[in-house]
């Protein structure tokens, strides 16, 4: 038998139940869409900057092991890295800007740092971006060291200078 009491309390339990589904769907929503409102992920921004950077390692360490110079080429247009026959592709949110030495531009939207066996490099930066968040990947000319960090956007029009070669 049952009495109203005990009807009204299964009503309130089912209710209960579905707000929570309700909730745990809308944050699954929000979780998903909210990196194509943002521009991106922060993680995902430091994976692709570590990931040139490993890069610029792998092409210096080559250069010693083999004794002949290397290079690592970088296509700003298509968002590619490339060592040899290897290269590792970028999301197409990431913003990418090489400067480099004017001998190592290979057209308008690639160009390359070079490793020597001595260890030292032509030199240069690669630098990612997505929304406000921007990483630096320095390569030292003399030693070949390379380094990643972060850096807030300038004043000036930065967007106007990404998906571009420097040179100098």
């Amino acid at each position: 038998m049952n009495s109203p009491s005990n009807a009204h309390r299964r009503v309130q339990g089912f209710a209960l139940v579905e707000f929570l589904v309700v909730l745990v769907i809308i944050a699954l929503v929000f979780s998903a869409t909210l990196p194509a409102f943002t521009g991106g992920s922060t993680a995902e921004t430091l994976a692709a900057a570590r990931a040139v950077a490993a890069g610029l390692r792998q092409t210096r360490d080559q250069a010693i092991t083999s004794n002949q110079a290397a290079i690592l080429e970088v296509d700003v247009e298509r968002k590619k890295i490339v060592l040899g026959k290897q290269f590792r592709q970028l999301s197409r949110r990431t913003h990418l800007k090489l400067l480099t030495a004017k001998r190592e531009r290979l057209g308008v939207s690639r160009g390359a740092i070079r490793f020597f066996p001595d260890g030292s490099s032509t030199g240069g930066r690669v630098t990612l971006a997505q929304g406000d968040l921007i990483y630096l990947v320095d390569v030292d000319w003399l030693t070949g060291r390379v380094v990643v960090r972060e850096s807030q956007p300038d004043d000036g029009d930065e967007a106007a200078l990404f998906d571009r070669v420097s040179i100098e």
